[in-house]
C-alpha cells in the first residue's frame, strides 16, 4: 500500500486480464444450487437445448456450447477447470431457465425413486481403487 491507502502502482502491473475470476463471482455468491442439483452427480448427462444467447455469462455459454451432445458433469467440469460445485451450481441455473436438459442415470434415478429418504449406499473402495490403479497406468 502506499501513504493513501491504495495499492502502489506495482502491485496493479500484475493485474492480467487472464486472471482466473474468483469462484464466488462466476456462481454470484452461491455455493449451492436449488432445484436441478438435487440429481447432479459425476455421471449425470447434461445437453444444450440450443445455443448461448447475448449477455449470457462466459462459464454458462461455454457450457452451452460444449454440451451440443451430451457430456457428463465431470467432463464439463474438466473442461472448464472448475470444481463440481461450482459447475453444478451453473448447470442449476441453465436448468431452471431450460437451457438445458438433465439426464441422471438409469440406475440414480430408480433409487431415489424408490426410496427418495433413504441415503444411496457408499462406493466399494476396492472398486475405487482399481479404477485409480487403471488411471495412473495410462
Amino acid at each position: 500500500m502506499n501513504a493513501s491507502g491504495g495499492r502502489g502502482s506495482r502491485e496493479r502491473q500484475h493485474w492480467d486480464e487472464g486472471t482466473p475470476v474468483p469462484l464466488y463471482v462466476v456462481t454470484g455468491g452461491r455455493s449451492e444450487a436449488a432445484g436441478e442439483s438435487s440429481v447432479l452427480d459425476l455421471v449425470t448427462l447434461v445437453v444444450a437445448r440450443h445455443a448461448p444467447g447475448p449477455g449470457m455469462p462466459p462459464e454458462q455459454a461455454a457450457i452451452l456450447r460444449m454440451c451440443v451432445k451430451p457430456l457428463s458433469v465431470a467432463e464439463i467440469s474438466a473442461y472448464l477447470a472448475l470444481p463440481f460445485s461450482t459447475v453444478s451450481v451453473l448447470l442449476a441455473d441453465l436448468a431452471a431457465g431450460s437451457h438445458v436438459e438433465i439426464r441422471e442415470a438409469r440406475e440414480a434415478r430408480e433409487a431415489r425413486e424408490s426410496a427418495p429418504d433413504t441415503p444411496l449406499p457408499e462406493p466399494d473402495i476396492e472398486i475405487l481403487k482399481a479404477l485409480i490403479d487403471g488411471l495412473q497406468r495410462l
